[in-house]
């Protein structure tokens, strides 16, 4: 059948904002042309991110009824690590509060001036935390992936060529990482291969570098392989995403996506002097390694979500409605990155306002203009996200692409608020023409895009 149902049915509802288009010009004006800054009271559709805004199933809340608050050796960590184990087949499972809490712990011990980490692309946080390290994050995806209208199935795959010719340059010994994020946030939400995971697992290997996933989204991404790839068509995405953790050395998840919950992280390895330093790191900063800054009711909700996640009625809804999405908005004049990713539709910027140069942020642009003329609040992925401004010279350095990344939080919207949000920009494009390109007059030096303040540039 054509038309998309939701494979649940809803016993808790809440209202959405709907405000009059002069109430989010002035929202937007106060938040400085920047939809970090708006308050979630003025947003109809928050598409900023599928971080943490989930809705969690009836499952998951009487899971954390059954809870366990002990300081130490709580229950509700042994049944969260039993889940994790058996979905990774990791022997050392530590919890953290989300996925940067991850980041810095495993950075922290790994990085330094003269190391390079390489992944098939850093996302915001990840960048962040390797380079407060000292140490270098280098990006070596597919060419596709910089090509939004290129159709290739795995755009999130890392370059095996510029793998190697890296390892060449650098050496062996400098590399202490490298990161599979699975799927490929900063392309366009695109998945990695299991052939391109097994090749670059063995490459890893032979060098005797390990190799870690970026698991937030691991089953959207198994899924992906079980739709697309030759030879994998019809296996289980539960099947397919233990392949995948079997080929790693380890694992960094914010459980704020693929598991479910509001809150929530973990690393998860199988080296065991590595394990304990972390677990040292971890009681500095989050607390006791049976907690890790989590209530024991948000480790409960964890191990429903990592099982909630892998129904695959649950995958082919998401999956499906993030494609009607795309389809929609390509018909209205929207050029969106191809195939469609498994969490959210990203917006070409650059092909959609031509008429914005690159160094006036069109993604910036666009991303104000969806929330002026419809409500939803996304975000930028381009040059204010993973572009920065040399603080000696002031030249700024753009991203290959400008991108809006419109990300569909899990269980939340309708298909009739997808209509909606297609109609509503279906009248945005027809002034399209008329949308003003920014400068930034304020940024923080580190991920600038949570808080820089913007002015619109008259073309005159």
């Amino acid at each position: 059948m054509k038309t998309i149902i939701e494979p649940f049915r809803f016993k808790v509802v809440e209202p959405i904002p709907l405000l009059e288009r002069e109430e989010r010009e002035a929202a937007l004006r106060e938040a400085h042309l920047n939809p970090f800054g708006l308050r979630s009271r003025s947003v109809t559709f928050d598409l900023l991110t599928d971080s943490g805004t989930s809705a969690m199933s009836a499952a998951q809340w009487a899971a954390m009824m059954n809870a366990d608050e002990a300081y130490a050796g709580s229950d509700s960590f042994f049944r969260f690590e039993q889940k994790v184990q058996e979905l990774t087949g990791f022997a050392h499972i530590i919890p953290c509060h989300q996925g940067r809490a991850a980041e810095r712990i495993i950075f922290g011990l790994l990085g330094r001036a003269g190391r390079v980490f390489i992944a098939n692309t850093h996302f915001d946080t990840t960048r962040a935390n390797v380079e407060a390290s000292h140490a270098t994050a280098l990006d070596l995806p597919i060419d596709a992936a910089w090509m939004p209208e290129d159709r290739h199935p795995f755009k999130g795959d890392l370059d095996p060529a510029k793998f190697e010719a890296a390892i060449a340059e650098h050496g062996a010994d400098a590399i202490p990482m490298v990161i599979m994020t699975v799927t490929n946030n900063a392309v366009g939400g695109q998945p990695v291969s299991l052939a391109n995971l097994r090749q670059i697992a063995g490459i890893c290997h032979a060098h005797k570098i390990p190799m870690w996933l970026d698991a937030a989204r691991f089953a959207e991404n198994a899924f992906l392989i079980s739709q697309r790839e030759p030879g994998q068509i019809g296996r289980s995405p539960r099947e397919i995403a233990r392949e995948m953790f079997d080929l790693a050395d380890g694992c960094m998840m914010s459980a704020k996506k693929d598991a479910l919950v509001n809150i929530g992280g973990f690393l998860a390895m199988r080296d065991t002097a590595l394990a304990a330093e972390a677990r040292n790191q971890l009681i500095l900063t989050e607390g006791f390694p049976t907690y890790g800054g989590l209530a024991g009711r948000d480790l409960d909700a964890m191990a429903v979500g990592l099982d909630e996640i892998l129904d695959v009625d649950y995958l082919t809804y998401r999956i499906r409605s993030v494609a009607y999405f795309a389809e929609g908005l390509e018909t209205v004049g929207l050029h969106t990155v191809k195939p469609p990713g498994g969490h959210a539709v990203y917006i070409d910027a650059r092909r959609t306002l031509p008429h914005i140069p690159p160094e006036h942020y069109p993604g910036q642009a666009l991303a104000c203009a969806l929330y002026e003329a419809i409500g939803i609040r996304s975000v930028e992925v381009g040059s204010v996200m993973l572009g920065h401004r040399d603080p000696e010279t002031g030249q700024e350095h753009l991203a290959p692409m400008d991108l809006v990344r419109l990300a569909l939080p899990r269980r939340v919207y309708t298909q009739s608020h997808v209509d909606y949000m297609i109609e509503g920009a279906a009248e945005m494009m027809q002034d399209a023409h008329l949308i003003k390109g920014l400068r930034i007059v304020d940024q923080a030096p580190f991920l600038r895009h949570f808080t820089a303040h913007f002015e619109r540039i008259d073309p005159r």
